[in-house]
């Protein structure tokens, strides 16, 4: 009992005690958590009552309190505050939970009753959301295996325990080479072209790494090498920085992904084939909105060559901007960013250098809330007086617009050695009632370059706009408003999760909240009109180059899950050729290439569904223009029709019929289209 991850939480909030945590208490907390859990299924299963919702359905929703508490604390720490320790506990538990989740969803007794319920259910006289509980439940059960029979479900069971520990080697490797990687730059002939915000950032993580005097350290996040891929005047330098950004998990040695991800492929093409597919695209497709991989390909083939197109347009004025400049080489990987800045200032006047002094990090959280306070009634209270587990977490308890409490929120703004890359929302408990009775405690992670001592952190636009789409995640764990547990938050079906995200975006670029909360950090001053409407202007410049982008990303994650050999390929040919195939300009390049493609490798959430991105924008796109319609970003009666459908439903509602709820209809694809510059306005 001296195990503090199987004591009452006496804490704030019921926060975990992060003080006092050591990653040697999970393994014993996570074998008592998993013989607590097991039993109680067992007790479900074996009962002598006849099924009924709340016998069975019900009760599984709330069985294991404590194995759900401990993963979300677990999870949440291998990503973002991790050690060597519990790095191996990660690794020394992945097969172990994923063995446990393969015995709840194959407990053969407890599924005979929740199959009972399934075939009766019209008749049952259910709730809406008891329904959707009961189907969402039954497909969790079929999806996980629990139709497969004998030796099917047996190797069945083994695929996916071999996936959990390839996922976890998969992330570990890439964040090995991540942290791993530092181009340190001394004296003013390697800094050139670098503004004062780039240069403060790579002497802050040069001082964090334990670094001397004078030297400053560019690492693979992504607030430090796109800032320096953009203003570096040292073409040589910006080479090696993008050559190890895009290369990551795919050096020899210890953390190459490449035989990783292999494996992976082949093995999910066996648990698609054990499930009757011909595919692991047709499987995973199979409980989304889009349904087909004609779906998907459809929507990125309307992109694809639109985007092309339009980046030929850019590549013509960067290769303008290269001749005026007297620089005479073919433009590359490493020099798009560089000379589209150069572009962008020459044609619009534009500087980030100029930009980021107005989006001071503190001022665009304040953004946040205020906007979230206008649409939502939520309030942020700032609580100092309450840990994190890590320094740089700052806790705020909100409260709804009666004043009572209704959740946690936890900000995670900086990067660091210990945490992943990337962008992300997750949750230490998701809301539900269900004799639950629990309050939200949402995270938001961000990796943002961390300002000197003393002064702020400075974001770009990009930037602020990841902070925004972050919280549009957040806020739809926060206003969960369901019963059930498994219907709560975002927990919803993949092509749908990102709609609350993207559509939040909208906000951060509306003038009427840039005017307000947009203020240079020294002066004060507002965000003049000026440099308002050159952002505007500029707002589609270079959007065919990202697009290309993130739709030839989509493309290969759609090509690699389409394969039906039983081995997977080798990844770096099998890419090349594709983008090959669909004419991928190599100065452009991938989002993510497969070896460190995380939504695709350290997890199977994003696994052939790195399309969402795209579905939900045409959803947040067509969604935002029910505020455009009604005159006002903050309309009182488009903000309630958008929380009752969207952000407080959950998994409550089938995801057309929540969209159709709000928007009055079906979503249309023309105003993605018109927001990317793809078609005319």
């Amino acid at each position: 009992m001296s195990n503090p991850l199987l004591q009452d939480w006496n804490t704030p909030y019921g926060l975990p005690p992060f003080a006092q945590i050591e990653a040697a208490h999970f393994a014993p907390a996570f074998e008592a958590a998993l013989a607590e859990h097991r039993a109680e299924l067992d007790a479900i299963a074996h009962q002598g009552a006849t099924p009924s919702f709340e016998n069975t359905l019900a009760t599984f929703d709330r069985s294991g309190r404590l194995l759900t508490r401990l993963e979300h604390l677990f999870y949440t720490l291998a990503a973002s505050a991790t050690s060597p320790e519990l790095q191996a506990a990660q690794r020394a538990l992945a097969a172990p939970l994923a063995a446990h989740g393969n015995a709840v969803y194959m407990h053969a007794e407890l599924f005979k009753r929740v199959d009972a319920l399934h075939a009766e259910r019209q008749a049952l006289g259910l709730s809406p959301e008891q329904l959707r509980l009961l189907e969402r439940v039954h497909l969790d059960f079929v999806r996980a295996g629990a139709k497969l029979q004998g030796e099917s479900q047996r190797r069945y069971a083994q695929v996916v325990e071999r996936l959990a520990e390839l996922h976890t080697l998969f992330a570990q490797n890439v964040l090995a080479d991540e942290s791993g990687y530092q181009l340190l730059l001394q004296g003013e002939d390697e800094l050139a072209g670098l503004p004062d915000f780039v240069r403060a950032a790579a002497r802050q993580a040069a001082v964090d790494r334990g670094l001397g005097e004078g030297v400053h350290a560019i690492t693979l996040s992504r607030s430090h090498i796109v800032p320096f891929l953009t203003f570096s005047e040292r073409r040589d330098l910006r080479e090696q920085a993008w050559r190890a950004w895009v290369g990551r998990g795919e050096t020899a040695g210890e953390t190459d992904n490449r035989a990783v991800a292999q494996q992976i492929l082949s093995l999910r093409n066996e648990q698609a084939r054990l499930h009757g597919h011909a595919c692991y695209a047709d499987y995973a497709l199979a409980d989304t909105m889009a349904g087909t991989r004609e779906a998907v390909q459809g929507l990125l083939t309307q992109v694809w060559e639109p985007a092309k197109a339009a980046a030929e347009g850019e590549r013509q004025l960067l290769e303008g901007m290269m001749a005026s400049m007297g620089h005479r080489f073919e433009l590359q990987a490493w020099d798009w960013r560089f000379y589209a800045e150069k572009v962008r200032k020459a044609r619009y006047e534009l500087d980030e250098a100029e930009v980021k002094p107005y989006f001071p990090l503190d001022a665009m959280v304040q953004a946040l809330f205020d906007c979230a306070g206008r649409l939502f009634g939520l309030r942020f209270v700032a609580k100092p007086e309450v840990a994190g587990y890590h320094a740089d977490v700052k806790v705020y308890e909100v409260l709804g617009a009666d004043g009572g409490l209704r959740g946690v929120f936890m900000q995670d703004n900086f990067a660091r050695a210990t945490k992943r890359s990337g962008a992300w929302m997750n949750a230490l408990r998701w809301q539900a009632r269900n004799a639950i009775g629990a309050i939200p405690v949402i995270l938001n992670n961000n990796n943002f370059a961390k300002g000197a001592p003393g002064e702020p952190t400075l974001l770009s636009f990009d930037d602020a706009r990841t902070l925004f789409h972050e919280f549009g995640h957040g806020l739809h764990g926060l206003l969960s408003n369901v019963e059930y547990e498994r219907l709560s938050g975002t927990q919803v079906l993949r092509d749908f999760v990102e709609l609350p995200s993207q559509l939040f975006e909208h906000w951060m670029s509306e003038p009427e909240v840039l005017k307000k909360h947009a203020r240079h950090y020294q002066t004060g001053a507002v965000i003049p009109d000026a440099l308002l409407a050159k952002l505007k202007a500029a707002e589609l410049f270079n959007q065919g180059y990202e697009t290309v982008r993130y739709t030839a990303s989509a493309l290969v994650d759609m090509a690699v899950h389409s394969l039906t050999d039983s081995q997977g390929p080798d990844i770096t040919e099998f890419e090349a050729q594709t983008m090959s195939a669909y004419g991928l300009p190599a100065a452009i390049g991938m989002n993510h290439r497969l070896a460190h493609f995380q939504h695709l490798f350290a997890g199977s959430g994003y696994a052939a569904g790195y399309y969402v991105y795209m579905w939900a924008e045409v959803l947040d796109a067509d969604g935002y223009e029910a505020f455009v319609e009604a005159g006002s970003p903050f309309d009182p009666t488009v903000a309630q029709a958008l929380l009752n459908n969207i952000y407080a439903s959950g998994n409550s509602r089938e995801p057309r019929e929540a969209y159709r709820a709000f928007r009055g209809r079906d979503a249309v694809v023309a105003p993605m289209l018109r927001g990317r510059g793809l078609l005319p306005a």
